[in-house]
């Protein structure tokens, strides 16, 4: 089966299309090899994928026939991903809630208090 549509067959990209395109962009590698969009895949073939900031990594058990469900997918892979990898999106999603948007409109009183603050603490 071709690698863009195995991943989405086991879920990991919700389009074909999404699957095709991260194979081009070179986010997808099969045995630490770049993997075209219709190069195959096979039994213990282990993948490597970059999705959202995170490293999946993924050992191909079986090939499914066609899209599963999401009970079943783990018939089919097997997921090593460490979990470190997941700690590091939590931290980086945290980071982002702490700035403000840019275009929400003027900062607040207390907005005002903290950047005055931090430009006091270089000032002197």
């Amino acid at each position: 089966m071709r690698i863009d549509k195995y991943l989405w067959c086991v879920r990991y990209y919700k389009t074909r299309s999404l699957a095709t395109t991260a194979c081009k962009k070179g986010h997808v590698k099969i045995n630490n090899e770049v993997a075209k969009p219709s190069r195959d895949v096979y039994p213990t073939d282990k993948i490597d994928l970059r999705k959202n900031q995170i490293n999946y990594s993924l050992t191909v058990n079986d090939i499914p026939p066609n899209r599963v469900g999401a009970k079943l997918v783990d018939i089919y892979r097997t997921d090593t991903t460490p979990k470190e990898a997941f700690e590091a999106q939590e931290l980086i999603k945290f980071s982002k809630d702490y700035y403000r948007k840019k275009g929400t409109g003027r900062p607040t009183k207390k907005d005002r208090r903290d950047i005055e603050d931090y430009t006091d603490e270089f000032d002197g």
